[in-house]
């Protein structure tokens, strides 16, 4: 076990995508201005690398969101994801969602939005978007397709390969990720963090940072934050919601034994399909539920043979919820029997290949757990003065820019890409709205 050190210029905690690309890029800035070395950043985790959300993760990188300033966060996680894609495990496909025409104008602001921020990608509607689709896909119901938005430098990762990559970028920069050790308090004085307080012993430092996930609500509450906040909108409503929310999430895999290709004999792009087609029992002839939400792509690591792996929705849990055990490895959250039935539904009316696909199903534990924000948007900002609280709204695992940009911030430079989701946004009018989707994701 590794000894841990009683003074450090900067203690990162939570070994998932965003304390680890934290940790690594601010091991890279303190290099590259010459104010010191990865020596000089320590990543704590009480488990370690990937216990969290990271670890577990479909591991889909995209760029959807109806949130237009997302969008050059995603930009600087692509530059993030390819600067090593073999370490990080990425395969860069592509990402076509999929919706109908009456949410056009929605889709031609997210393109718009997504090309001004440098992330490529094209938009078809009507006849061009069915054509499209089928020319990936030529089995493909496009009964309901009216637009598709084909994000060209999206893709998927192996979640235990990227976070087992992003610590060894840390160890190769002389950042020490040390697991096994689990932060119980802070010494605050003034406003500020003066230490951090662990059951292994205190950890005197300069700067906190949070890459926590699930775990965020217990360290907010730790410094003494409020329950709830005042969320004023730009339309000039007022309304008082809780800081933290739980949603549990839905993932997991099928088996299948051909080829899962494009007509053109490849690796298909991440397939995202929205729309107000119910998803019906093709056993009982009973409708499931009454809309489509389904995102899969072919499976990656946790597969042990052929198949695909993908989600839907997740569901609404509240205010609290249980974080140990996490995971697979708790009772309370795996996914309700009727998620399978709905996954291979969806995948069947989608693609023709899909039908009778319920029976291979894999069968096993499948749970996990997000803390969101009061708007589902992730929140990047300073909630002590020497304290930088990441909370992603379980958005994390594409994100792996958020640590480059936090880096830089920490270092003093002016990172415009972060301001709009600072806290004060709820208090000023600029709490982020509704998107009109299923998900709370986008």
């Amino acid at each position: 076990m590794s000894q841990l050190p009683s003074s450090v210029h900067a203690v990162v905690i939570g070994a998932g995508i965003h304390g680890l690309s934290t940790g690594w890029h601010l091991g890279l800035e303190l290099e590259r201005r010459r104010r010191g070395s990865g020596r000089d950043v320590v990543v704590l985790d009480k488990t370690g690398v990937g216990a969290g959300a990271s670890g577990i993760a479909c591991g889909c990188v995209r760029n959807l969101y109806m949130t237009e300033p997302l969008h050059a966060i995603l930009r600087h996680s692509v530059d993030v994801w390819t600067y090593d894609p073999v370490a990080l495990g990425f395969q860069q496909v592509g990402y076509v969602g999929v919706d109908e025409e009456q949410n056009l104008p929605a889709y031609e602001r997210v393109w718009k939005s997504q090309n001004a921020a440098g992330y490529p990608s094209d938009l078809y509607a009507g006849e061009d978007a069915r054509r499209f689709v089928r020319g990936l896909w030529p089995d493909f119901n496009t009964s309901r397709v009216g637009l598709a938005l084909h994000e060209r430098v999206s893709g998927y990762a192996g979640t235990r390969q990227a976070v087992t990559g992003l610590a060894g970028k840390c160890a190769q920069h002389g950042v020490r990720v040390l697991s096994g050790v689990e932060v119980t308090g802070y010494d605050v004085e003034g406003g500020r963090a003066r230490a951090v307080l662990t059951d292994r012993g205190r950890i005197s430092c300069d700067v906190v940072v949070w890459g926590l996930g699930a775990w965020t609500p217990r360290h907010w509450a730790m410094l003494g934050k409020p329950s709830q906040l005042t969320c004023r909108y730009p339309d000039g409503s007022v309304e008082t919601k809780d800081m933290w929310t739980y949603w549990r999430l839905l993932e997991g895999e099928v088996y299948y034994d051909e080829p899962y290709v494009t007509a053109a004999g490849l690796n298909p792009p991440v397939l995202h399909v929205e729309t107000s087609e119910p998803v019906v029992d093709p056993t009982s002839g009973r409708p499931i539920k009454d809309f489509t939400y389904v995102y899969f792509k072919n499976g990656n690591e946790r597969m042990d043979r052929p198949g695909l792996q993908g989600g839907t929705t997740p569901v609404k849990l509240g205010p609290t919820a249980v974080t140990d055990p996490y995971g697979h490895a708790n009772d309370e959250y795996q996914a309700d029997p009727w998620f399978a039935d709905y996954f291979c539904a969806a995948m069947g009316q989608t693609m023709s290949r899909f039908k009778g696909c319920r029976p291979q199903f894999r069968e096993r534990r499948n749970g996990g757990i997000g803390a969101f924000t009061p708007d589902n948007v992730p929140v990047f900002d300073w909630v002590a003065s020497n304290v930088f609280m990441i909370a992603d709204s379980n958005h994390g695992f594409k994100m792996t820019g958020a640590g480059k940009l936090v880096a830089r911030l920490l270092m003093g430079d002016d990172v415009p890409e972060l301001k709009p989701f600072a806290l004060d946004r709820y208090a000023q009018g600029r709490t982020f709205g509704a998107s009109g989707s299923h998900s709370p994701w986008v």
